[in-house]
């Protein structure tokens, strides 16, 4: 796996992710559980999607 997220997304995405996760929990819905995905694209730097898009935020 190539890291292919840069710092700011990866900020981003690890705030959003937990902020669907607490939205979820406080409801009390599964759907907080869509917000380990961008917790973990975030968390690992690497997003397939950004792969199969041919996108990449890092600035190396």
């Amino acid at each position: 796996m190539k890291i292919n997220v840069g710092s700011t997304d990866r900020l981003l995405r690890i705030v959003v992710g937990l902020a669907i996760i607490a939205i979820g929990l406080y409801y009390q819905s599964w759907w907080g559980v869509i917000g380990l995905v961008p917790l973990l694209t975030g968390a690992f730097r690497f997003c397939p999607l950004y792969t199969m898009l041919g996108t990449n935020t890092c600035q190396r």
